[in-house]
C-alpha cells in the first residue's frame, strides 16, 4: 500500500517509489538519517501535541489495522479533543495523521507537524493525500494547517517557550486545489507498485529535489565517467533531449561555459585539464599562509539564549599555519557545547590570528559568512572580525575556474577534489565524525549533557581530528595546485 512518505517519493520519481517499497537494500548506507536529528524530530512532535487540549495519542506499537480501529473509536468519542498519530486507510493508501483536531458540527482539522521554518510544496502534497484518505474514510476536514517552527522565535534566558516556537499556517485553500489531482496520482502510483520490476527512469535533476534520492548511487552505477550529467547545470536537459548521453558526443558548436568546456576536455582525454591562468589565480595565496576551517551546528530547537531555530552557531575551528620556511604548525579550538560558544569562538580565533598579515585560505564562502554573522552578533568584535574577513582567500573558485580531474565526478567539493589531486589523502579512517553533518550531530549530542565522560571525550577527539583533517586538506590542495601551476605533469 501507499503511505504518505511513499506517495511523496512516487511524486518525485516512480522508480524511487518502487525501490523504496521492494528494494530498500539498494539505498545508500546513510539514507536512514542520524539518531541525533531523529531525536530532535521526535521532541518537536511531542511538544507540538501540547498545543491541543484533550488530545489522545494512539498506541504506536500496535499493528496498523488495530490502530485504525482505535482511531475510529476515538473519532466517535466526543470527549476527545484531538487525536495524535491516528491511522486511516482508503483506496490503497494508509496514513498516520500527526494531529486531527476536533472542530464543530462533526468536522475536523488536519494538522501536520513539520520541523522546517515554513511551508514547502511537499508539505502541501503530503497534506493533500492525507486529506484524500480522511475524506474517503468519512472524516470531513475542511481546515488544514501546517505547524512549523517560527522563523521569528528567539530563545530567552530560560527554557524554550514551546508555544511560541511553533507557527500555524493555514493551507486549506492550497491543499483543496491539489486534492482534485490526488485520485489519479494514487491510481498511477498503485500501478507502479503492481510492477514486477522498477520502471525505467533516466536519472537527472529530479533526483535532487527537496529530498535527494537515496538510490542515486545505485541508479547511476553503470553511467560512464563522461556521462553528460557530470557537466552539471543547464546543458544536461538540453543534451538529453537531443539524445546525447556522453560528453564525447557533444557537438563542437554546442554552447558551454568555460568551466564546462574544461570538464569536457578532461573527460574526453580521461586526464586532468589545467587552465593557463592557474598560476595567476594563486598569486594571492602565499605561502606563508594560514589554512582555516569552521564547524557549525544549526539546531532546530535553539540550544542557547539569543538564538533562533536553525540559526548557525560556530563551535569549532582549526588552523594550519605554514611559514615562509615551510614549517607547518596546527592550532585548534573546540567549545564546551553546553553553553553558547560564539563569543569565545570569536575571541580565541582573533587571538590566534591577531598579529598575522598572511592570507587565510578557505574553501567556499562559508567561513566569510560565519565571520559576518559573528560581527553582527558582537559589535565590539566587528572591526577585527571584518579585518580577518578581508584576509580570506577562497580556493574553491580557483579550482573550479582553472582545473578539472575526471575523479571529481562532476563535484567540486573538498572531499572529492583533494583525494583526486593528492594521492593517499582521504577521510575513510575517521570513524565517528567524517563530514560536516556528523560533526553537527556530534555537537548536538554534546550539548544535551546526557553523555558520560568517556563518550564525551571520544566525541570531542573525533571532532578535533575531523576539523584538523579539513585544514590539512587545504594545505595539501594548495601544494598540489602550486605544483601544477609551475608546469608539473598532469596526473591522469
Amino acid at each position: 500500500m501507499l503511505t504518505t512518505s511513499t506517495y511523496l517519493a512516487g511524486c518525485q520519481c516512480p522508480r524511487r517509489l518502487w525501490q523504496r517499497s521492494f528494494a530498500l537494500d539498494l539505498a545508500a548506507d546513510d539514507a536512514g538519517g542520524d539518531d541525533a536529528w531523529r531525536a530532535v524530530d521526535a521532541e518537536i512532535g511531542r511538544r507540538a501535541r501540547a498545543l491541543f487540549r484533550g488530545g489522545v495519542l494512539v498506541d504506536e506499537a500496535a499493528t496498523h489495522d488495530d490502530v485504525v480501529e482505535l482511531t475510529r473509536a476515538l473519532v466517535a468519542d466526543p470527549s476527545v479533543g484531538a487525536i495524535f498519530a491516528g491511522a486511516f486507510v482508503h483506496d490503497g493508501v494508509r496514513v498516520r495523521v500527526d494531529v486531527l483536531e476536533r472542530l464543530t458540527d462533526g468536522r475536523w482539522g488536519l494538522r501536520q507537524v513539520r520541523t522546517g521554518l515554513g511551508v514547502r510544496d511537499d508539505h502541501l502534497h503530503g497534506a493533500a493525500v492525507q486529506r484524500f484518505v480522511l475524506e474517503g474514510s468519512g472524516i470531513r476536514t475542511p481546515s488544514v494547517e501546517i505547524l512549523h517552527l517560527a522563523r521569528t522565535y528567539v530563545r530567552g534566558d530560560g527554557d524554550v517557550d514551546w508555544p511560541r516556537l511553533f507557527a500555524r499556517t493555514d493551507v486549506s485553500t492550497e491543499v483543496a486545489c491539489i486534492l482534485a489531482g490526488v485520485p489519479a496520482r494514487v491510481a498511477a502510483l498503485g500501478r507502479v507498485l503492481a510492477l514486477d520490476a522498477p520502471p525505467i527512469v533516466e536519472p537527472g535533476e529530479h533526483c535532487f529535489g527537496r529530498h535527494a534520492c537515496e538510490f542515486w548511487a545505485h541508479c547511476t552505477r553503470e553511467k560512464r565517467a563522461d556521462w553528460v550529467h557530470r557537466l552539471r547545470g543547464r546543458p544536461f536537459a538540453t543534451l538529453r533531449a537531443a539524445g546525447i548521453a556522453n560528453v564525447g558526443d557533444i557537438p563542437d558548436d554546442f554552447e558551454l561555459s568555460p568551466v564546462q568546456r574544461r570538464i569536457r576536455d578532461a573527460l574526453q582525454r580521461n586526464a586532468e585539464a589545467v587552465g593557463p591562468e592557474l598560476a595567476a589565480a594563486l598569486a594571492a595565496c602565499g605561502p606563508p599562509a594560514v589554512y582555516m576551517d569552521f564547524e557549525t551546528t544549526n539546531a532546530a530547537i535553539p540550544l542557547y539564549p539569543g538564538t533562533s531555530p536553525y540559526q548557525r552557531v560556530p563551535f569549532q575551528w582549526s588552523l594550519h599555519e605554514l611559514d615562509a620556511a615551510g614549517v607547518l604548525r596546527h592550532r585548534e579550538f573546540l567549545a564546551d557545547a553546553r553553553r553558547d560558544p560564539r563569543r569565545e569562538f570569536a575571541e580565541r580565533l582573533l587571538e590566534a590570528l591577531a598579529n598575522g598579515r598572511e592570507p587565510v585560505i578557505v574553501y567556499s564562502d562559508f567561513e566569510a559568512s560565519v565571520l559576518r554573522e559573528l560581527a553582527a552578533a558582537f559589535p565590539d568584535l566587528a572591526p577585527p572580525l571584518d579585518a580577518l574577513g578581508a584576509r580570506l582567500v577562497d580556493l574553491l573558485p580557483v579550482v573550479r575556474d582553472h582545473l578539472y580531474h575526471p575523479a571529481f565526478g562532476g563535484s567540486f567539493s573538498l572531499k572529492r577534489v583533494v583525494p583526486a589531486l593528492v594521492e593517499g589523502f582521504g577521510y575513510a579512517d575517521l570513524a565517528d565524525v567524517a563530514d560536516g553533518g556528523s560533526a553537527s550531530s556530534a555537537i548536538l549530542r554534546l550539548a544535551s549533557g546526557d553523555l558520560d565522560a568517556a563518550e564525551e571525550l571520544r566525541l570531542r577527539r573525533a571532532l578535533l581530528a575531523y576539523c584538523a583533517r579539513d585544514t590539512l586538506a587545504l594545505v595539501e590542495l594548495h601544494r598540489a595546485l602550486r605544483a601544477r601551476a609551475v608546469g608539473a605533469r598532469p596526473v591522469s
